[in-house]
């Protein structure tokens, strides 16, 4: 059951974030919304507010320590708990490695990599006190097969999925009753195309996505029914695109 379930959501601002928090909302649950974008926030609770849902936010940064330490300790100050923790903070700036881009080397890992595991020690010890959880990450199709201009990218969510699904074995192995979902999307409306600097590679992207991008709800769709399921059931991964996207 989704009702009254409390969510932590980072890279909460836009997107898949913010999509997702809207549905889940809506459908009862309590939601944390994160990110560093504070006007995008406010405007997020102010929506769900008004729709009667319950939303708070906190400014986070996923890439100290701390910050995600704040988010699960205002989460549970504010709610009185934490269920979900929907890891969704990421960065997309591809480009060819000749390109020799490496302070965006270095930004895309400590967001699409450290960022999570900093997500993972914050909420960790609280699933396991309490004896549940969820831990859903979004990924990507890029951490499924390999495309050019993706290396760096795509290294960091093929380390994802290989993250996600350790995480769901040593918790089963715990019998700590914690679950994980992890999530790889395709074409997905978001703003991951304004990370991309190399004009080339994103004048290549931008057109695949005119062709085939469908809105980010279809992604919270997902991340909604994963967390629907029985306690005792869990569903770990989610690869999902548009219809007519070859990927």
């Amino acid at each position: 059951m989704i009702t009254d379930k409390v969510v932590a959501i980072t890279g909460a601002s836009s997107g898949i974030g913010a999509q997702t928090a809207l549905l889940l909302a809506r459908k009862g649950a309590k939601v944390m919304l994160s990110a560093r974008r504070e006007d995008r926030l406010q405007e997020l609770v102010e929506s769900i507010t008004r729709e009667g849902g319950q939303a708070a936010y906190r400014i986070v940064d996923v890439t100290k320590p701390e910050d995600n330490h704040r988010l699960v300790q205002t989460t549970i100050d504010t709610f009185g708990r934490l269920d979900v923790m929907f890891l969704n903070a990421g960065l997309m700036p591809t480009a060819p490695l000749s390109a020799l881009k490496t302070d965006e080397w270095d930004r895309t890992i400590d967001v699409n990599i450290k960022g999570v595991l900093n997500g993972i020690a914050a909420a960790l010890p609280v699933f396991t006190a309490q004896k549940s959880g969820h831990f859903i990450a979004t990924s990507s199709v890029a951490g499924l097969k390999a495309y050019p201009g993706g290396a760096v990218y795509g290294a960091t969510k093929w380390a994802l999925r290989d993250l996600m699904e350790v995480l769901r074995m040593e918790c089963a192995q715990e019998n700590s009753h914690i679950r994980t979902a992890t999530i790889y999307p395709a074409a997905i409306r978001t703003e991951l195309l304004n990370t991309i600097s190399d004009e080339q590679s994103a004048a290549a992207m931008k057109q695949t996505y005119d062709a085939y991008q469908i809105d980010a709800d279809r992604v919270a769709n997902v991340v909604a029914f994963a967390i629907d399921q029985p306690e005792d059931t869990n569903v770990n991964e989610f690869t999902i695109g548009p219809t007519d996207q070859p990927w």
